[in-house]
């Protein structure tokens, strides 16, 4: 599919030596989305992104690093899990002089094929139901990732979240009715740990709407259209 655009495919395990990627690396600009926690991988990846001519990297991480601290959370340092992979792997990118980093931190994702109301399938519970959700659209996703790249914004850490903070409760009841699904189980706790991101630094820094602003009035339909077939 990508030799048809025209694109040419890299395979690239961070896991493993990178002694194979500099044809990879030849680019001003690189967006590094790897779901790994491997931060020794990390620290080769970035050595080889050093050697080579890139000279910006947006790093893509997630509010995982925050903790459920019971308030809204926002970029101010000292605000993360010091201790989490991600914020740590963060740091390995930020501190390089040799090319500069934007961090955005990515809210739970829904949409393209990812249905919420299909999360819960197979006897899986929906734990603390009353905490707020975080999550974003992939749409806004990818619209924000070219917005950074496009206007050249550099040196920044963003958090992207969707506008609204509803309960797990009524977020994924409702969700699953969207989806024709049973309704998931609550498992009620006593914790009552909570977050809820802040993302009025990214739409202020880069003037940005989100297309779905309101999770609650996403109704899904290209999810569903894309099941049907």
């Amino acid at each position: 599919m990508l030799a048809a655009l025209p694109s040419e495919a890299f395979i690239v395990d961070i896991g493993k030596p990178l002694d194979d990627i500099d044809a990879f690396l030849q680019s001003d600009t690189l967006i590094v989305n790897i779901t790994s926690k491997d931060i020794a991988g990390f620290e080769r990846l970035v050595r080889r992104i050093e050697a080579s001519v890139i000279r910006e990297v947006l790093f893509v991480s997630s509010t995982s690093v925050y903790p459920n601290s019971c308030k809204v959370v926002s970029e101010t340092v000292g605000e993360v899990l010091p201790e989490h992979p991600l914020a740590i792997i963060e740091d390995l990118f930020r501190q390089s002089r040799r090319f500069q980093t934007t961090v955005v931190r990515f809210a739970g994702l829904i949409g393209g094929g990812r249905h919420p109301g299909r999360f819960f399938r197979g006897g899986k519970t929906v734990k603390n139901p009353d905490a707020n959700v975080n999550l974003i659209h992939r749409d806004d996703c990818i619209n924000i990732l070219d917005r950074i790249v496009a206007n050249g914004v550099w040196g920044e850490t963003f958090n992207a979240c969707a506008d609204s903070h509803p309960s797990k409760r009524e977020f994924y009841s409702q969700a699953a009715k969207l989806a024709g699904a049973p309704l998931p189980d609550f498992e009620d706790s006593d914790d009552p740990g909570f977050k809820i991101v802040d993302n009025r630094k990214l739409k202020r820094v880069l003037g940005y709407e989100f297309l779905h602003p309101d999770l609650m009035a996403i109704r899904f339909d290209e999810d569903r259209q894309a099941s049907d077939h």
